[in-house]
């Protein structure tokens, strides 16, 4: 990674002197397929800029990874490589007022899913490329001045092996043995894109006529590869797309931009998806090869509806520099769910919203490396990383507060005077702030002070005051932590529940409100009749944590599976699931409530969320001494449920995955291996392959399932999907040789791919494997500078994050981590805040095993 970064004073220094007329980028890739010259494997890349600068005689650089270049020309002016291309940069001296560059080179296919990657599919041997830029990698793949803010038309073109097909942004044409494209619209370097190879390609077509009577078609397409194609539903994937572009039309009042809309499904993706404007692509995961529950379903839509939504956040308008990636991900990550409940049929999406996607929020809102919404970017490499929860989920978290705030009608009414007004441009925080303040009539600066530009999270807690069996008052009290401060004006509603003579917790009483300072008396609320249950963020407007009075918490301890409103019972069970990471509730009695009440939760995204955090709850945050029997509980009460469960639903294979998890004592395992022989069964359980894969991995956790068992089932599902569950349970086996050779595939080469390193790391670290995987807590530390060094960011990301002791939940351990950052300040921010990050998660288990202890 060393001399691959790139500083915000860099790039400003020199979009002031720049401007970039267009780029001609050509590519050879017939060198992806038969056997390489060399390693590493490269193509060739010629690249054309014609571009202006303000200050003729100054001195710049274009940006270029690459093994090496053939040649280099300014002006028409041949210059030496080996003097001006130092492995990440071209130095370009004496510029002209007009210039032109061109630069000749061998680039290098990626195995990391950063540039170009190259995928062999083990299934048949056919060979599949596509790019992967974000935030800066397509000068792995093309010279060019790598910044948001120096946008350009592209004109690409591609030379690919006989049989295959080439796709990129602009509309392709095969003429005389090269694929060429349609020149683009004015769009940043890092969402252009390249896929290419003997992909599965679906076609179809959406039309729209507006209000003047013209008509806007839109071919559409979507890709996989060749093996996935019988599990391929291109139909749902259009039906959505087709519902998105509806609303979003709608709603934004600006044409679709991008001529066509192609959808490419990938393998070994690093991301969900990237909004690359006419070639969206995605992680090929969201192609089922078994059943899933209908929250994968709605998952893949919001994902359809976040990257459609960025054709207009984000790809027509492009935030200047990653200060401000927010304009983009925070707007896009709201819309998928605001799409999802207005245009599909997943109406229930922001209960999902409330329970899944907010709780990646509050949990990167206390990490130590939290940050303003608006965050300070120094580098890419700060970039890289605030692809995160608060740039996503605590954005649009706000951007929904936000529309409670000034209202629906002015939040669209402002979006669509910024695309308009910034159609191609490049905007900054106070462009967005100024249409909102317009439209709403509000003063949005006190708003963005309070919400944008400061860090942490809130929490509101009802203070209840009864006089004869009524609310003599209610207030709201609102609190912050030390090292964040703010108190923020938050627009909430505040719910009454009571209980029914038939059990039921239902809703009497609601007021909005604006809560400001540390107390806040909802005077709406006198005289009503006092509750069994006070919700301070009913309905879910604004981003806190909610706590509870102790009346409301003895009565969910009770009753939680009697309330009625679905997004009620999700805002509680999320509430309680921060109460347990705070350390406010022993984990022991989330479990409890978990058993006791989860098979009554009819949302079966809300289920799926609960059995994550219970395993959560389990390794990390139980005292080790209940561990054990934590461990037998939830494995009997899982197993029950999944016998209950109704015969072929969605409920049953949700316990049935969460009874595999839980699996250790031997009459569980011996279950699942009959299950898996075919030799018991339970009615209505399909073990599709999928499942199949689900059940092997405890047992091979476990020691039941040995090298020739994996072996064999690979061989049933001999595919790249089959190769990365293969590799996980390898990993998985209870060796000390098993972990000495995961940990040398990961940490001491690189020859594996980024998704064979994501399965063996997922395979070597499991909680039932403590004592096997204590020594190497100290070779982590050892190791993880020069990891950094030698790795692409996100292998090194991956490594980093994925391999820290964080099993190793003891004392000692915690002592290990400041040893290392105390001896590392001059580490890279970046590493060190993966470290600090970890750290920090492992001082809150810490925390709450020792509250859960008391509890024992």
């Amino acid at each position: 990674m060393p001399g691959e970064n790139l500083s915000r004073d860099e790039a400003r220094e020199r979009a002031a002197l720049l401007s970039v007329e267009g780029y001609d980028v050509s590519l050879d890739l017939r060198s992806a397929v038969g056997d390489a010259d060399g390693e590493p494997r490269t193509f060739r890349s010629v690249t054309t800029i014609r571009f202006r600068c303000n200050e003729p005689g100054a001195s710049s650089f274009a940006d270029l990874i690459a093994p090496s270049v053939t040649a280099v020309s300014l002006n028409g002016k041949d210059l030496d490589p080996s003097e001006v291309f130092d492995g990440t940069r071209i130095a370009l001296e004496d510029l002209a007022a007009e210039n032109e560059l061109v630069v000749d080179a061998q680039c290098a296919y990626s195995r990391t899913g950063e540039g170009l990657h190259r995928f062999v599919d083990p299934e048949d041997g056919e060979v599949y490329l596509y790019t992967q830029y974000e935030p800066a990698d397509s000068r792995r793949v093309f010279a060019n001045f790598e910044q948001p803010d120096l946008k350009a038309p592209f004109r690409f073109e591609v030379r690919a092996p006989e049989g295959w097909t080439a796709w990129s942004n602009g509309a392709g044409e095969l003429t005389d043995g090269v694929w060429k494209f349609a020149e683009t619209k004015p769009i940043s370097t890092y969402i252009t894109c390249v896929v290419a190879g003997p992909y599965h390609y679906v076609t179809d077509s959406y039309s729209r006529t507006f209000a003047d009577g013209t008509t806007l078609e839109i071919p559409l397409g979507a890709m996989c590869r060749k093996g996935l194609a019988p599990h391929f539903d291109a139909d749902d994937v259009f039906l959505v797309t087709k519902q998105g572009l509806d609303f979003f039309h709608e709603n934004f009042d600006y044409p679709y931009p991008f001529g066509k809309y192609d959808q490419a499904f990938v393998p070994e993706y690093n991301l969900g998806a990237m909004e690359n404007p006419g070639l969206v692509t995605f992680r090929e995961e969201y192609i089922f090869r078994g059943k899933v529950t209908q929250a994968s379903y709605e998952a893949r839509a919001n994902v359809i509806l976040h990257e459609m939504a960025h054709m207009w956040f984000g790809d027509l308008v492009t935030m200047a520099w990653w200060d401000d990636l927010w304009l983009k991900e925070s707007f896009a990550d709201f819309m998928g769910t605001f799409g999802n409940v207005g245009a599909t049929r997943f109406k229930d999406a922001w209960i999902t919203f409330a329970n899944r996607r907010k709780a990646w929020a509050y949990r990167a809102d206390q990490l130590p490396s939290t940050h303003p919404i608006t965050a300070d970017i120094r580098d890419l490499q700060d970039a890289k990383l605030n692809f995160d929860g608060i740039t996503y989920a605590k954005g649009a978290s706000v951007l929904k507060q936000l529309v409670a705030y000034v209202g629906q009608d002015a939040f669209l009414e402002g979006a669509r005077r910024y695309f308009k007004r910034h159609a191609y441009g490049n905007t900054r925080l106070g462009d967005l702030l100024s249409v909102l303040g317009e439209t709403s009539g509000r003063d949005m600066t006190a708003w963005s002070r309070s919400w944008l530009q400061t860090a942490g999270v809130n929490a509101l807690t009802p203070q209840v005051l009864l006089e004869d069996s009524r609310v003599a008052e209610l207030a709201v009290l609102q609190e912050a932590a030390e090292s964040h401060p703010e108190l923020r004006p938050h627009r909430v509603a505040v719910g009454l529940y009571r209980l029914t003579e038939g059990g039921a917790l239902e809703r009497y009483a609601r007021v909005e409100t604006d809560v400001e300072g540390p107390r806040t008396v909802v005077a709406d609320l006198a005289g009503a009749e006092a509750p069994d249950l006070v919700l301070v963020n009913d309905d879910d407007l604004t981003y806190c944590k909610i706590r509870f009075d102790a009346a409301s918490l003895d009565t969910l301890r009770e009753h939680l599976g009697g309330l009625t409103d679905p997004l009620a019972r999700a805002l509680c069970w999320s509430a309680l699931w921060n109460m347990t990471r705070d350390a406010l509730l022993p984990a022991r009695d989330f479990i409890a409530l978990v058993l006791r009440f989860a098979s009554r939760e009819s949302d079966i995204g809300v289920l799926q969320m609960l059995h994550a955090w219970t395993h959560t709850a389990l390794d990390r945050y139980a005292a080790p001494g209940w561990r054990a029997t934590g461990g037998a509980l939830l494995a009997e009460g899982a197993l029950r449920q999944l016998r209950a469960a109704d015969a072929g639903g969605e409920h049953q294979l949700a316990w049935a995955r969460f009874f595999a998890s839980t699996a250790s004592a031997e009459p569980d395992l011996a279950l699942l291996k009959d299950l898996l022989d075919g030799t018991t069964s339970i009615e209505g359980l399909e073990v599709d392959q999928e499942l199949r894969w689900a059940f092997l991995g405890p047992l091979a956790a476990h020691g039941v399932a040995d090298e020739s068992v994996i072996a064999a089932e690979l061989a049933r599902d001999d595919t790249a999907s089959g190769k990365r569950h293969q590799v996980r349970c390898l990993a998985a086996r209870p060796s000390a040789a098993v972990k000495a050779q995961a940990w040398a595939q990961v940490v001491e080469s690189d020859t594996l791919s980024n998704a064979l390193v994501e399965a063996t790391i997922a395979g070597f670290d499991q909680p039932s494997q403590r004592e096997l995987t204590a020594p190497y807590a100290e070779k982590y530390f050892a190791a993880i500078d020069r990891l950094w060094q030698e790795r692409s960011i996100q292998i090194g990301m991956d490594i980093v994050s994925g391999l820290f002791p964080a099993l190793q939940d003891r004392p000692e351990t915690l002592a290990a981590t400041d040893a290392w950052l105390a001896a590392h300040e001059e580490a890279a921010p970046a590493l060190r805040r993966l470290v600090l990050e970890a750290r920090d998660d492992l001082a809150r288990a810490l925390r709450a095993q020792e509250r859960d202890a008391q509890a024992g």
